[in-house]
């Protein structure tokens, strides 16, 4: 059984079809790439798997079970994490606690124990600092600590992003465009972030992007979107030789690199 199945889904917002009977799916351990124009319906997917959006048919399971009979606030509790192609953070407070918030999905104390900070809630939030750090730990964001996430640069509050995703413990791990706006260098950090959430933390990773250069040399598979269609999937090598990615994607007399 694979970790994610998304079967025929298909979504219509009035009279436009976004996505058209799209199947695929994303085995246990994998970085798995999804590339495609614009418009071609990336980000209509992630919200069908993220619960942002309702497929008029169609399905989409996470571990075998059906995302489509939860609610959008009960995917993260599932092991589902996500980042934004703009980023969604809270300007005002510090990156600790941008990726504290991550953490709330883990917290089992109920509301009263809370208000008096009974032993066993200072036991948990214990437990979530430590989890927390050691985030901060793996994405290098020491320096970055204690600083309000607003007057952070563009890439760093990138690298935020992905933490308070990761801080909440997920299996799988939805990257929106995780390299969008990055400069070459912060692009070759990024590569090296995914490939390690992978390797050392054991996160598969399911990633929309437009950076073919990172696409090729991070991802296991590739799916290639067109007019909300599947119109390749296989290897990143497989699927830049594929004429019709070639002329949907970059056009007809360009080649993927």
């Amino acid at each position: 059984m694979s970790l994610l199945e998304v079967e025929s889904a298909t979504v219509r917002f009035g009279g436009l079809t976004a996505l058209r009977e799209v199947s695929f799916a994303v085995e246990e351990g994998e970085i798995f790439a999804v590339v495609g124009p614009n418009g071609a319906g990336k980000s209509t997917l992630f919200n069908v798997i993220s619960r942002f959006c309702e497929p008029a048919s169609g399905d989409a399971r996470f571990e075998g079970e059906s995302l489509l009979r939860r609610s959008p606030s009960a995917i993260a509790g599932l092991g589902i994490a996500r980042t934004f192609q703009n980023i969604e953070l809270f300007d005002r407070t510090t990156v600790l606690q941008n990726l504290l918030i991550g953490r709330h999905t883990r917290r089992r104390a109920s509301i009263l124990p809370q208000i008096v900070f009974a032993p066993a809630v200072r036991r948990e939030e214990v437990a979530h600092r430590s989890a927390v750090e050691r985030v901060i730990d793996f994405l290098d964001l020491h320096p970055y600590r204690d600083h309000a996430v607003a007057g952070l640069p563009y890439g760093v509050r990138k690298v935020v992003e992905i933490g308070r995703a990761l801080a909440m413990g997920p299996r799988l791990i939805l990257l929106d465009e995780p390299a969008s706006g990055l400069s070459v260098e912060e692009a070759g950090d990024m590569r090296f972030w995914i490939e390690d959430i992978r390797t050392q933390l054991g996160v598969t990773v399911l990633m929309v992007e437009h950076n073919m250069s990172l696409v090729s040399a991070v991802s296991d598979r590739v799916m290639v979107l067109a007019d909300g269609r599947v119109i390749a999937l296989g290897a990143p090598r497989e699927v830049q030789s594929d004429a019709r990615v070639v002329e949907a994607y970059l056009g007809a007399d360009t080649a993927m690199p």
